[in-house]
């Protein structure tokens, strides 16, 4: 999602500012710190990452490896991470933006180019996936090392569903965006991700457009579907969408694959009788990546290098992978992902289904902001 100039970048960030929300257990402040002491020499690394994106013991093995203390602020969404960003002065080391975002982010100015001679593992990464994003977004890869790669699709709970309407389309965006079906299921609840890019762009993919369009009427056309289900959509949430989906409190969510997976194991571990699915649609969606960056006026660059050294360690990024149901792009640590992992289409897609997958690619100024209105719109149900 992408503007491309800085001008363009400048007139969003008011706009973007609504979109502002966090994500996770933190503090009064976004924040939440690690457990261990404060190290003698006082390093500290202030991380920003997507709530609940990191394995239970990632950061108690970086402290202890390094000694640097480690300071957690949580998002929810790309819109909150990059107006944090644009403001200036942010006050992180470390952050992780999605592609799309990243690329006009770079052109922004805003991060540091990596000195590649302090991130030895990068010897451990897939180059095909490097390339593919240095080609779209980063030359080079010259500001930012993958973290996970992902799809955006559909968590469902089929029981919940079929008795509201059996034969319902499981695999199609036509579950959410069909009002027809939409309206029937709407008993049990429906959730979309608090994303306007993302959201629009599933939303080509139903209607069978290009899902990177910039086409004014193909954004109008998405417009009047969004417009004709928001009475049946319950929740509009980037986070919270895993719990209700592990509880049951929610019957079909638009998430990020690695989240709805982990829904799935959270029911199968209540033993409550919940069962949790995810599906690519069979439209097509899109494929995401998250890097890790460092933004130019890092307070502590050098943590920052060394968490980013720390994460590309095999064994590190395999457990992350483990426990949270995301593919990384790490080829040393493929043999340490688990056999029901990569077995799993939805983490690692079938080759039929790569097919099917986009990169998003950036928005023009006036695309952004087109989207920001018409996001705002939904929200509000106006």
């Amino acid at each position: 999602m992408g503007k491309g100039l800085l001008v363009g970048l400048s007139v969003a960030v008011g706009a973007l500012l609504v979109a502002s929300c966090g994500g996770g257990a933190k503090t009064g402040d976004g924040s939440a710190g690690s457990s261990s002491g404060e190290p003698a020499d006082g390093r500290a690394l202030n991380l920003y990452i997507w709530s609940d994106y990191l394995a239970p013991d990632t950061l108690s093995k970086f402290e202890k490896e390094t000694g640097i203390k480690v300071h957690v602020s949580y998002y929810d969404s790309n819109e909150t991470l990059e107006t944090r960003l644009l403001a200036g002065h942010s006050g992180f080391d470390v952050v992780l933006p999605t592609a799309s975002y990243f690329a006009r982010q770079i052109r922004a100015g805003v991060y540091l180019t990596l000195d590649k001679s302090k991130l030895p593992n990068l010897k451990n990464m897939d180059q095909d996936m490097m390339a593919r994003v240095a080609e779209a977004d980063d030359p080079g890869n010259a500001h930012g090392v993958i973290y996970m790669w992902g799809t955006n699709g559909i968590g469902f709970n089929a029981k919940m569903i079929g008795a509201l309407l059996p034969d319902a389309p499981l695999d199609s965006w036509r579950l959410v965006f069909d009002p027809a079906v939409a309206s029937k299921i709407a008993k049990c609840g429906i959730s979309v991700l608090d994303s306007p890019a993302e959201m629009v762009r599933a939303v080509y993919s139903y209607l069978g457009k290009d899902p990177n369009s910039q086409k004014p009427e193909d954004l109008a056309a998405a417009d009047q579907v969004l417009t004709k289900i928001r009475p049946f959509i319950r929740n509009i949430n980037s986070s919270e969408y895993i719990d209700a989906l592990a509880n049951g409190d929610l019957c079909v969510a638009i998430g990020y694959n690695g989240d709805v997976l982990q829904a799935r194991d959270r029911a199968r571990d209540a033993n409550k009788g919940i069962e949790v699915g995810y599906s690519i649609p069979v439209e097509g969606t899109i494929l995401w990546f998250d890097n890790l960056a460092i933004p130019k006026d890092a307070p502590d660059p050098e943590s920052a290098y060394a968490f980013i050294n720390f994460i590309m360690s095999p064994q590190v990024i395999a457990d992350i992978s483990n426990y949270k149901r995301y593919a990384n792009a790490n080829a040393a640590a493929q043999s340490l992902v688990l056999p029901e992992v990569k077995a799993d289409p939805g983490i690692y897609p079938s080759a039929d289904q790569m097919k099917k997958l986009v990169l998003q690619s950036q928005d023009s100024p006036d695309q952004t902001r087109a989207i920001t209105r018409l996001w705002q719109k939904f929200k509000t149900g106006e």
